[in-house]
């Protein structure tokens, strides 16, 4: 990995490079919610527009790289012969400014399924291979719990990541294309000054950071606590309606929905993505529902986050980004159900 420095008035000049090679994806003020500003990932054509000092947005980076639904082939028939064709829409190159470390750290983790598994998603491994990162510090919510997860900080995954020293930008390079970029602007390598003020950001970083959650051998105790009275509470209290699963940057289930047309001469795949929460996620063929209960798909969706995960990657799914509480309708966060099963203990 490679250091530099450079100035904060260089950055319009740095975005101006950037937007020159490709289109530029950043955070941008979406509007002023009931509980402070609200951000999200937009297309950035003003250099005035791009917020590097937003909190979390309300969608993470994953869905420029597994949309909600995409069409993966289409099928025309012709007499007795039938022709596919695969669509893979993904030829320009994109740029992602401002990327939080629990999205980069969620990236990551889907790419261990979708990307290094033995059957990876082409369409999700050409967007990862044609997308440049900017990396960018934060400082953290008071929903956010990435510390406990292992995730407030990111080694890899990125091309080059900035951190904030107040008049100056602290560069980690990762990737030759940043290092050419890099060197296109009046940057230096790092003095003791920059490095001391690194070290006091990510000091008052630490600080910043609430109680968290206690993910001691969480997996084990999971497992003895699968009939625990604790699921009934919070199942209680589901709507079931996948907001949770809209928000998350790690969530991945989907579904495949096959379409044809009233004249039988065409056809479509569809990939649709979907949530362990909904009342349907579990029905089979003949109508049978192997979770028919809240409750049930509650648990299973903490089980696969916190014990499946880690028992097939030794890591836990969740980044602790907090954007499933902040959008739960019932009110419930991973730190209180996390809490309530170490404890047996929850507040009605």
């Amino acid at each position: 990995m490679i250091f530099r420095v450079f100035g904060k008035e260089w950055l319009p000049r740095f975005f101006e490079i950037l937007s020159a090679s490709a289109r530029v994806e950043g955070p941008v003020l979406l509007e002023e919610g009931s509980k402070g500003p609200i951000f999200g990932f937009r297309d950035i054509e003003d250099f005035g527009d791009l917020r590097l000092d937003h909190t979390i947005t309300r969608y993470s980076a994953k869905s420029y790289f597994l949309p909600h639904s995409e069409e993966l082939a289409s099928f025309s028939i012709e007499g007795g012969d039938w022709e596919k064709e695969r669509s893979l829409d993904v030829t320009s190159p994109l740029i992602l400014m401002g990327v939080h470390p629990c999205d980069i750290n969620a990236l990551n983790k889907l790419d261990k399924v979708l990307l290094k598994s033995d059957y990876p998603l082409p369409h999700y491994a050409a967007r990862r291979q044609n997308t440049f990162i900017v990396g960018h510090d934060c400082m953290p919510e008071p929903g956010c719990f990435c510390r406990s997860m292992s995730t407030d900080t990111v080694q890899h995954g990125f091309d080059m990541f900035l951190t904030d020293l107040g008049d100056r930008y602290f560069v980690e390079i990762m990737t030759n294309t940043a290092y050419n970029l890099i060197e296109e602007m009046d940057s230096r390598e790092p003095g003791e000054e920059d490095q001391h003020l690194f070290r006091e950001r990510a000091e008052k970083r630490r600080r910043a950071f609430g109680p968290g959650v206690d993910t001691t051998d969480l997996n084990k105790i999971l497992d003895m606590e699968f009939q625990s009275d604790v699921w009934e509470h919070w199942g209680s209290r589901c709507f079931s309606c996948g907001a949770c699963a809209s928000v998350c940057p790690t969530c991945y289930c989907f579904g495949v929905k096959e379409s044809v047309s009233l004249d039988m001469k065409t056809a479509t795949k569809t990939r649709e993505l979907h949530s362990c929460n909904l009342v349907d996620f579990a029905t089979v063929a003949g109508g049978h529902n192997f979770r028919p209960e809240p409750s049930v798909r509650l648990k299973y969706r903490y089980y696969h986050k916190h014990r499946g995960f880690v028992e097939a990657y030794e890591e836990p799914l969740c980044v602790g980004c907090g954007r499933c509480g902040d959008s739960c309708l019932g009110g419930i966060t991973v730190p209180e159900v996390i809490s309530s099963v170490r404890t047996e203990e929850f507040h009605a």
